[in-house]
């Protein structure tokens, strides 16, 4: 069986022996990974220190053909994020990042702007809001999952948003916007001001890689309610770390 190399992320681990460990990876080539370092609590292993949560490590592993956990034979430490060890906002973003990796993505399903975007995200907390941080992540996190929020048409009869508008309702469960005749159907409906709807477009032009994460001081409360919403739709309940993020 021919070993696997790849450049990970590391977003979960738990002690599975007195001298192994089972570490959860998300891989800029093959998506998420789960393995087990067979002695990966030894001083002296193959696995240098590269199982720190949120570290960045160079691994190679077996893949398991009929299922299980695949078998990670080395792992090398390339990045650690500074900010993390004395920023709580930060540390806490960082948890949710890993979170949202660990439980919003499948097994070997790679998304590499994703993994890029984790990557860009833990570098730069520390250094501006966390919170912004978290919400430009977000925006990509939904689009690589195929939840990205359609803005310029409404969701549910295609009328397309005027520009200049200055209020819109926004629903989760209906995938973006819609108008006020379609409102109604859409149970779970926020209203979203112009200056919202502006900036998670801008949000969602950063996540194509077409424009730069717009300032959201002004709106950022809003945004946060919605992104959280929408966030915990996907996944099917509420992050257990976001309430840490948000400061409740």
């Amino acid at each position: 069986m021919p070993a696997e190399r790849a450049l990970a992320l590391v977003v979960r681990g738990t002690d599975w022996s007195e001298t192994s460990r089972i570490t959860t990876l998300f891989t800029r080539e093959f998506g998420k990974v789960r393995a087990l370092a067979k002695g990966g609590r030894r001083l002296k292993s193959n696995f240098d220190v590269a199982f720190d949560l949120l570290s960045v490590c160079e691994v190679v592993f077996l893949r398991k053909v009929h299922g299980g956990l695949d078998l990670l034979t080395e792992a090398r430490m390339a990045e650690r994020f500074p900010a993390l060890r004395h920023d709580l906002p930060a540390l806490y973003a960082g948890y949710y990042v890993a979170e949202l990796l660990a439980d919003g993505t499948q097994d070997y399903d790679p998304h590499p702007p994703l993994f890029d975007a984790a990557r860009a995200t833990l570098r730069g907390l520390g250094a501006g809001s966390a919170l912004d941080a978290v919400s430009a992540f977000e925006v990509v996190w939904l689009k690589e999952l195929g939840y990205g929020p359609r803005l310029d048409v409404c969701t549910g009869c295609g009328k397309v948003v005027p520009p200049g508008v200055t209020r819109v309702m926004f629903s989760a469960s209906a995938g973006g916007v819609v108008c006020t005749p379609c409102g109604p159907a859409a149970a779970d409906r926020r209203p979203l001001s112009g200056a919202g709807l502006t900036a998670l477009g801008g949000l969602a032009a950063a996540a194509d890689g077409t424009g730069a994460v717009p300032d959201l001081a002004a709106v950022r409360g809003e945004l946060r309610g919605l992104l959280g919403q929408m966030v915990s739709y996907v996944l099917g309940r509420r992050p257990r770390l976001l309430g840490y993020v948000e400061g409740r």
